[in-house]
């Protein structure tokens, strides 16, 4: 018995890791786009010019056709938003299939695929490719090959761990977004400054690989290696107005999609769409703000964004951490977000002012960003989609987080999509943008922080007389 739960317990370490590694190489690969967007177009004044090179244009002759037009921030956000778009129209579907397919080929498939789009547009950079047609294609199939991450590495999880410590284990095992995310602009930042092609296939081939180990190594649940399942139980009852289902996805129509109905799957999911909008224009921008306010070349914002990200995974761990010792995922989420708002404003008026402060800033603001988006996609998408309710449907977890994530993709694209329309009239604006979605993010959580505070005064012995 003592050597079967040894066994057992390495096992979902290795799965553990595993679901870390993979979900790794999703980030690392869709991060090279916002360090190369800083070479695409640069001030060419501060570059120096070979000597045989006939040009007629002194302003725009280092950039890259057909971002060196004046309209450039709006192309970027044409490139941003063909992969996200994409990626939340994918999502509502990439959980259904994630149910009827086994996860293991699933994954394998997402990633090679994922590996393919990705080095396709790097390739770009020596193919002399020069449409915007081309690249947003590539984002477009990009976009929808990276929704098979998700929804089936949470489900993995899911399968493997109970209730119990899921929200510290979770928030530890999260941290793959950021350090995905980190790992990517290291990574890009080696080659932006002269083959930025090299930014996108070297990542690419890294999936790709990944993918390979997915096929050979992953156990999807613990009875393919004769390992007890977790035990699940979630308090979560009420069934949401049918007018706010109508808000999540047309495919809540659909019977088998009862998942949706968990008490909280609404809620959480709109609250997504708001924090993951605010995360997304860091993902996507960040480091061309810091190029444009604190006049870096691209390499050194690209490093100096990746802080945001370590900012990240100690919110994550630490948004984990007070949500199981509170029993109050909802009110843990909702108080991040109330900080976050004030520091995204100091942020953006001091945090350019010296490098300390701007390192201090920067793991503040992505602690605070990430910590909510990080617990709503990881514990609660697992709590949810273990509800007693869904008992008979193993895979309803993979639905469940596919809503919840689909939904907050929505918010995704919309982050940089309004930063390319809004950023042209000044940054200011843009943050203004971005505190305005963290405090809805905030108010989408107000009845379930308001049942939360119910219970735990409920649970307050009273005084006897």
């Amino acid at each position: 018995m003592i050597l079967c739960l040894c066994f057992c317990c390495r096992y979902r370490g290795f799965i553990l890791f595993l679901t870390f590694l993979f979900y790794t190489a999703y980030h690392l690969s869709r991060k090279p786009i916002s360090i190369v967007k800083s070479q695409l177009h640069r001030n060419c004044s501060l570059v120096v010019r070979p000597a045989d090179l006939n040009i007629t244009n002194n302003e725009t002759w280092c950039d890259w056709k057909p971002f060196d037009q004046d309209n450039y921030q709006t192309l970027f956000g044409v490139l941003d938003n063909s992969f996200l778009i994409a990626y939340a129209i994918g999502m509502f579907f990439s959980g259904i299939f994630g149910e009827r397919l086994p996860l293991r080929y699933y994954l394998s498939f997402g990633m090679l695929m994922s590996g393919l789009f990705t080095c396709l547009f790097g390739l770009g950079f020596y193919w002399n490719i020069h449409s915007l047609g081309y690249y947003a294609f590539v984002q477009v199939m990009n976009g929808l090959m990276q929704t098979t991450g998700w929804p089936a590495v949470v489900a993995c999880v899911g399968n493997w761990f109970g209730k119990g410590k899921r929200g510290f284990i979770m928030g530890v095992w999260n941290s793959h977004t950021s350090v995905g995310n980190i790992l990517g602009s290291l990574i890009a930042g080696v080659f932006v400054s002269s083959e930025w092609g090299m930014s996108f296939i070297v990542p690419g081939l890294i999936i790709a690989c990944t993918g390979i180990l997915c096929f050979f190594f992953l156990v999807e649940k613990p009875e393919d290696v004769n390992c007890s399942p977790p035990q699940h139980h979630v308090s979560f009852n009420r069934t949401p107005p049918p007018l706010l289902l109508l808000l999540i996805s047309p495919l809540t129509l659909l019977p088998e999609l009862t998942a949706v109905r968990v008490c909280g799957v609404v809620e959480f999911s709109l609250c997504l769409m708001f924090a993951k909008l605010v995360s997304y224009t860091f993902l996507y921008w960040l480091p061309l703000y810091i190029s444009n306010v604190a006049h870096f070349e691209a390499k050194q914002a690209g490093d100096m964004s990746t802080l945001f990200d370590a900012g990240g995974i100690l919110g994550g761990i630490l948004a984990g951490l007070v949500s199981d010792f509170t029993g109050g995922r909802a009110s843990t989420c909702c108080v991040m977000l109330i900080a976050a708002a004030p520091m995204l404003f100091v942020y953006n008026y001091v945090g350019q002012r010296s490098l300390g402060i701007t390192v201090g800033m920067l793991l503040l603001c992505g602690g605070l960003v990430n910590g909510p988006y990080a617990l709503i996609t990881t514990a609660v998408s697992a709590d949810l989609g273990t509800h007693e309710s869904l008992r008979g449907n193993s895979r309803a977890l993979s639905t469940v987080t596919a809503i919840i994530d689909g939904t907050g993709s929505i918010g995704a694209a919309l982050g940089p999509l309004f930063a390319g329309l809004i950023s042209p009239t000044g940054w200011n604006n843009v943050f203004y943008m971005l505190i305005s979605a963290d405090i809805l993010a905030c108010l989408f959580l107000t009845r379930l922080v308001f049942k939360e505070i119910k219970g735990w005064c409920g649970r307050i012995p009273r005084a006897r007389g």
